[in-house]
Parts: structure tokens; sequence; C-alpha cells
């Protein structure tokens, strides 16, 4: 029997708790986030920044995959969040303390990882369920719901009881990561990032995120929304950038020598411009269609998530997006959401791919300028003043997330 039900209809089921499995007090939740995003934003790092993260779902997924199911990881542009079966705890810490290692180390990007059981979290009653969105041919991502997840995430950046130190170590999976493509423009007007989270942290919570997921549905079915489209307008950048090379030949095992790191540019360069070739001529190679790989592509990607709440990215126009975010806003106005969204003139690609002749791939894709975090700073701050009224006597209603006590 799976361990996780499998999601295959978003905008029907990705908001029903019933299409979810509650995990026990034996799971855990391993988070990673990036630290200093709003300076190597600055220094126009935003793909370093995709592709550590992207690094963790791949390692993770090894780390923590049982048998042949798939394992519940899921991309956030500027870090990652996995659900851990039991048993699989002690891969879920050595796989986090060596990619904080290594991002710091090779990567100069500072990677705050953490383990927290979701005992922990069912004790201060934040319930966490999961599910696997299927994307085709069981490529698949982790989906979330509950208030258990979003505080697993702030309690491993405000305590440092919940944290794993860096140690250096394997990083198998890492070698399956790549952001070779070109950032692709949008075809409806924007790019729309969305991250939306419930002020309560109860079942009432889980009504308005459904609520406002409807709603967003109402105004723009996200199924059409697809940012890469049916992958028409992919770009296989020949040579790749420099940037791209660099970071490809930086991953795999943590230590790679320099002939190790020069036969990965070899590979990548190789493989890139071969791509580039039968996409241009129209070609196919040993029964491999790149025209139908570009589709695939398109198909799945991790455009629309849930962790805790609706994460997307989507491809509308100027008024669909200002529709949106009105919508959000009067939902944040009368105290059941929190919500954080950003523009961005293209979306990002960066892929994770095993095996290409056996259809095994999944995409996740980011607003241009780390369209995730520019929204997730924007939630913060609603949070913040949330926060900050209630120590002045303001609305009861407005609830932060709970830390733990001292058990």
């Amino acid at each position: 029997m799976p361990l996780l039900p499998v999601i295959r209809d978003f905008a029907a089921e990705a908001s029903d708790p019933r299409c979810y499995a509650a995990l026990d007090g034996g799971w855990s939740l391993a988070v990673a986030d990036v630290t200093g995003s709003t300076r190597l934003a600055g220094q126009g790092r935003h793909r370093d920044v995709n592709f550590v993260a992207a690094g963790v779902v791949a390692v993770l997924s090894a780390a923590v995959r049982v048998g042949q199911e798939p394992a519940a990881c899921q991309f956030g542009g500027d870090g990652a969040i996995a659900a851990v079966p039991p048993g699989r705890e002690d891969g879920a810490r050595t796989a986090l303390s060596a990619l904080a290692h290594w991002s710091a180390e090779v990567m100069d990007v500072p990677l705050r990882v953490g383990l927290v059981p979701v005992q922990a979290l069912l004790d201060q009653g934040l319930e966490v369920m999961a599910a696997l969105h299927d994307v085709g041919n069981g490529n698949s991502f982790g989906l979330f719901l509950g208030a258990g997840v979003v505080a697993a995430d702030a309690w491993v950046k405000e305590d440092a009881r919940w944290r794993l130190p860096p140690q250096s170590g394997p990083l198998p999976g890492l070698e399956s990561v790549s952001c070779r493509w070109n950032p692709v423009p949008p075809r409806r007007g924007t790019v729309l990032c969305v991250i939306v989270d419930a002020v309560d942290p109860g079942a009432p919570g889980l009504v308005e995120l459904a609520r406002v997921q409807r709603a967003v549905e109402a105004i723009v079915p996200t199924a059409g929304a697809a940012p890469l489209g049916i992958g028409e307008r992919l770009e296989a950048r020949w040579p790749p950038a420099w940037r791209s090379l660099w970071m490809e030949a930086r991953g795999g095992r943590d230590g790679a020598g320099r002939g190790t790191r020069i036969r990965r540019v070899g590979r990548a360069l190789a493989g890139s411009g071969l791509l580039a070739l039968l996409l241009k001529m129209g070609w196919r190679l040993r029964g491999f269609d790149p025209q139908r790989y570009r589709r695939h592509m398109a198909e799945r990607t991790d455009f629309r998530k849930s962790a805790g709440g609706p994460r997307l990215v989507l491809d509308v126009t100027e008024g669909e997006a200002d529709a949106i975010e009105r919508l959000l806003a009067r939902a944040a106005q009368e105290g059941s959401i929190r919500y954080g969204t950003a523009r961005a003139d293209a979306t990002t690609v960066t892929c994770l791919v095993g095996d290409v002749t056996a259809d095994r791939h999944v995409h996740f894709v980011d607003g241009a300028g780390l369209g995730f975090w520019r929204a997730s700073v924007m939630l913060k701050a609603m949070r913040a003043r949330e926060k900050a009224g209630q120590e002045g006597g303001a609305d009861k209603g407005m609830e932060t997330i709970p830390l733990p006590r001292e058990r």
C-alpha cells in the first residue's frame, strides 16, 4: 500500500484534506532555506539560490525514499521541505548536514537546515497532511496541507534547537540537477508568484484556503496559466551560461576534484549542444524525441503546489494579476489569510533529470529574480505587522505561529 495518496487533478483535489494523509508522530519534516537571500539577490545570484534549493530536493528525495515509493519533497525557490517517513531520520540528518556544508563551502550560499518531528507539531495542535502530485509517468511532487508545515519552517528559522550543523558528506542525487534553459517570457502578460497561508491553524483555516483557491480558479483556471505553456517557448541555451556550467561542475558528491568537475562541464556542453541541435533540426535520436521531451518538461513542472497553503507561479494577464491581488487583499483584511505576491518578467527553470530515456524527470519553476522569495518577504512583513498589532492589543484573531515549549 502506498505511503501517501496521489493527487492528479490539482484544481479539484489540492485544497481538499480528504485527498491527503495525516502524518502521525513517527514522521518528521526536513526543512532547508537559504539565508542571506537579500545579499545574494543584490549580487545577481538568483540562479545559484534556485540551484541549491533544487539540490536539496534531489538529495533529500534519494535519502528518504522508501523502496520504489516517491518521496514527498517540495522546491520553494530559496529552500525546500520534505516529509521523512519513520526510520529515515538518520538519512535525512546526514543529507541535510552534507547539503549545508556543500552549499556554504562550494556554492558560497549559506543554507540553514533542520529536522522537526511531526510529534512535536502535534503536541502543539498543529497537523501535517501530505500527498503526492503525479504529473505523469509516476513523476511527482510533494504537497502539504495544515499549519504544521508552516510552523516547522518557522521553528527551524527561529529556534536553534531544531537545526543541524554543516558536515561534509556524500550527496547522491545532486548530479541530476541542471539549469541550462533560457528564462521563459510570459505569453499572456506577466508571471505572478503567489504564496497564501491561513491565519487560523485549524479546520477553519483549511476552509478559507480552499475558498481562496476556488476564487483564484474563477479568475483564471490555473491549468491554463502554466508558465511554460506546452513547452513551445522553451529554448535550450547553447552554449550554456557559464554560471550554469559552474554550478553543474560543483554538483555530485561533496569534494569532487578538478578532473571530475572538468568532465561534468564537458558532459553539460555536449548534452546541451546535442539537444539544441536536435530541437533546431527537428531530428530524433535513438527513440529520443526532443519535441516530446520539451512538451513533457512543461507538463512536469511544479507551478502549482501547496505547502500549508497555495504556492503558485502563473502566466496571467495584468488584469488577472490585479484581480488575484485584490482578492487576496480582501481576504487578508478580513483576517482569514496572510499572503505575498511578486511579479516577474520571465519564468526560470531548474531541472532534476533522472533517466530521460525512461521519461523520469521533473522541473522546478520560479519567477525571475527569485519571485517566490520576494513574495515570501511580503508575507513575512504582513506577519510582522500582525505580531506588532497583537503586542499593542490588536485583534486577538490574528494569530502567530506558536513556538514549541521546552519539553
